[in-house]
């Protein structure tokens, strides 16, 4: 199942942000939730608790269920290339990944309800599946009728927008559109996980 409790709280169990709230609460909270939260050494984690850990980081990072992301997994092995790479690339190229990382949502829970809710279109079409795989040359917008929306019109203002678009997009902002120009490679994919981690961890 996916995880829909506090997204803070999901940030200090991984220790690292998995959204721009959890910023500023992981640097003055940098330790795990809980009673012994303080007591806890992350360090201290064995093998399997290091790698299982870094599974769930990706996990909570991309918001998917295990079921997802061992079908992901068991999709990226198939594919030439090194495996852990593939899955963070398929991960990347989901739609609502894809809609955060163009600066249209504030959170990929957010890019997720958006593509949910109908509120985007892939090629002039509406789509709202948001583990749909975009492919390279596919245009995705936002539709005409929600463009009025709050979140869309501090989207249009480039307000969740990173301070640099990333190399295998080219968005437009004030159109409220993006072309996913090429598949991305790793060193594009700003995620902060070790993904050789969770190869062991699915390879054990």
């Amino acid at each position: 199942m996916r995880y829909t409790g506090p997204k803070v709280r999901l940030s200090r169990r991984a220790g690292v942000p998995l959204t721009r709230k959890a910023v500023k609460h992981l640097e003055a909270r940098p330790y795990p939730p809980g009673e012994h939260g303080r007591k806890t050494d992350r360090r201290g984690a064995g093998d399997f608790g290091v790698r299982l850990l870094e599974k769930q980081k990706l996990r909570w990072y991309y918001d998917v269920s295990e079921r997802q992301l061992r079908r992901y997994w068991d999709l990226a092995v198939r594919r030439p290339g090194r495996s852990g790479e593939e899955l963070l690339v398929i991960l990347e190229t989901r739609l609502a990944s894809l809609v955060l990382r163009a600066g249209f949502a504030p959170s990929i829970y957010a890019a997720r309800q958006y593509v949910t809710h109908g509120h985007i279109a892939v090629d002039g079409r509406k789509v709202d599946i948001p583990s749909y795989l975009v492919r390279p040359g596919q245009v995705v917008g936002i539709r005409t009728g929600s463009r009025g929306m709050q979140p869309f019109v501090a989207a249009a203002e480039g307000v969740y927008a990173d301070t640099q678009t990333a190399a295998y997009l080219t968005v437009d902002h004030r159109e409220l559109r993006f072309t996913l120009v090429t598949r991305p490679l790793r060193e594009q994919i700003a995620v902060p996980v070790d993904e050789q981690l969770v190869v062991e961890h699915y390879s054990r």
